[in-house]
């Protein structure tokens, strides 16, 4: 048995994208869609990177979480947009075994990479409100160097023993992924064998990788909010309020479908329902992260400004 699944497994070559509506007038309109928003989240998230890189009143620690989000967000949204692109293009476009396996790798990395990342801008916020005396030692750049190297090496680990146990699979066939890319609920609707320790698997991370960070961002939220609501000043309070909530809409984003994605039982798989759910985790967080984080931010505008004005008026 074990031998006809390692030749079952061996015999995938290629696995086919089924992608989005098979109908040409839909298919223009969604890569008109998904080209703008492309353009437009790498346009955002680069114009971050470069004034965050260009300004030194922008090299605080919480510019420099931004703009390795940015950073990710770009590479994230990378992943599986021009993929998007080429599959709207010419439908049931086929994808090797080798690169669904490396696409699944990247895209768990980057996202995962995400998922703490956002913690980690929760706790820097926390520090600055509620220590803001023990700011600049508490959150010294050696330490937020420290915290980025941290977080990628749980995101390579969480990303590899995902991949690893899809991959340990054998896959029998229709080879049909019922998605736009290789995701990891998507493949294992295909194996031809018992899925339930991957179901385990992917929910004891889930909870580690998905539930601790968000209890941690919503404690932190927790405590800003009893910062806030000591602020005197109304307009303070409000404008401090109108942040907070602008960030925690992101993350409920990020985390609410990603969530539902990889902590169900696999017996609640749709794969329609999880195509719009990966849009939300993956697209649509990316092009809101810097209209969010920093386009709204005064002193992203003021160096905007700044870096540009400076240039205009050189020239």
């Amino acid at each position: 048995m074990q031998g006809l699944g390692k030749q079952n497994q061996s015999s995938v070559s290629e696995f086919l994208l089924l992608g989005f509506s098979s109908e040409s007038q839909i298919r223009m309109a969604l890569f008109t869609f998904f080209l703008l928003l492309y353009l437009i989240t790498l346009l955002g998230n680069g114009l971050i990177i470069t004034l965050i890189y260009l300004d030194s009143h922008l090299h605080t620690p919480m510019y420099f979480f931004l703009s390795i989000l940015s950073l990710v967000d770009v590479s994230y949204i990378t992943t599986t947009v021009p993929q998007i692109l080429v599959i709207v293009t010419h439908p049931r476009r086929t994808i090797s075994w080798g690169a669904c396996v490396a696409q699944m790798f990247i895209f768990l990395v980057l996202g995962i990479a995400e998922c703490v990342l956002y913690a980690i801008m929760a706790l820097d916020r926390y520090v600055a409100i509620c220590f803001h005396l023990h700011y600049t030692l508490l959150m010294s750049h050696p330490i937020c160097i420290k915290m980025v190297i941290v977080c990628c090496f749980i995101s390579i680990a969480g990303a590899l023993i995902y991949t690893v146990f899809t991959k340990r699979l054998p896959y029998c066939g229709p080879h049909e992924i019922n998605h736009f890319f290789c995701e990891v609920p998507a493949a294992l609707k295909l194996a031809c064998a018992d899925t339930s320790l991957n179901d385990q698997v992917d929910f004891i991370l889930g909870f580690i990788l998905l539930l601790v960070p968000l209890s941690l961002i919503l404690a932190s939220y927790v405590c800003i909010f009893a910062s806030i609501l000591r602020i005197r000043s109304s307009q303070g309070r409000l404008k401090s309020f109108s942040t907070c909530a602008s960030h925690i809409t992101v993350v409920t984003m990020f985390y609410g479908p990603a969530m539902i994605m990889y902590m169900r039982p696999g017996s609640w798989y749709d794969p329609e329902r999880d195509k719009k759910l990966a849009l939300f985790y993956n697209v649509v967080s990316a092009f809101l992260n810097p209209i969010i984080y920093s386009l709204r931010n005064k002193d992203v505008k003021g160096a905007f400004l700044k870096v540009f004005g400076d240039r205009g008026t050189a020239q």
